[in-house]
């Protein structure tokens, strides 16, 4: 029985790499806190889920041991195209999912909600406001260097390029999610996250971040 993939696409979170926008607004050490945050909790929320095997797609290659709980894999060298489809041609046979660590917004149900819609689509996407996704599945690995190539990444026609390569596919859209790239959002998401704690009576602690895909 094939089983499905998700793929969490994450940079290895150290001090002054990775999330350059983000880290121009709020500094370098929100950056990392949000990075560190985002990455546990979607291992801890969606990583023990018996429903899909989870992935953690590494940058840089090594090392990789700081990924806890689930399987490491290289993301390899190219733009972010050339990358995803290396990863998944790399999986075992089945649908596969991949987000970012940069959504921190997306639950269990929205990779379930993907792996459905894949049992009866081609191809499934989450949108952002800015015209990106925050999620991508093909039900087979073939798909992948169709729906991959040539995209414009990190810009508002990156979904537009992206659907424009499976025109007269099966395709599904999900709910609009927003990744954190820059202060505004980051932001929106650190109060959001006190909203959460505040229902189910927690503490909010120290932000993960200055106070995710």
């Amino acid at each position: 029985m094939r089983r499905a993939n998700l793929v969490i696409f994450a940079r290895r979170p150290v001090w002054g790499v990775g999330k350059r926008r983000l880290a121009s607004e709020v500094g370098d050490l929100a950056a990392l806190r949000f990075q560190r945050h985002a990455i546990d909790d979607l291992l801890r929320r969606l990583g023990r889920d018996r429903r899909w095997r989870t992935w953690v797609a590494v940058s840089p290659d090594r090392p990789r041991g700081w990924v806890k709980g689930c399987a490491a894999t290289p993301q390899g060298a190219g733009d972010l195209g050339e990358r995803l489809v290396r990863v998944i041609r790399t999986l075992p046979a089945g649908a596969t999912v991949v987000i970012g660590a940069d959504a921190p917004a997306v639950e269990a149900h929205d990779i379930a909600s993907a792996f459905r819609a894949l049992g009866a689509f081609e191809a499934v996407f989450g949108p952002a406001p800015d015209g990106g996704y925050w999620l991508a599945g093909v039900s087979r690995a073939s798909l992948a260097a169709i729906a991959f190539a040539n995209v414009r990444w990190s810009s508002a026609f990156t979904l537009d390029d992206t659907v424009a390569n499976l025109r007269g596919r099966r395709l599904r859209l999900l709910r609009l999610l927003e990744d954190v790239d820059d202060e505004a959002s980051h932001r929106r998401f650190a109060a959001a996250r006190r909203r959460r704690l505040r229902v189910a009576g927690a503490s909010p602690g120290p932000p993960p971040a200055a106070a995710l895909l």
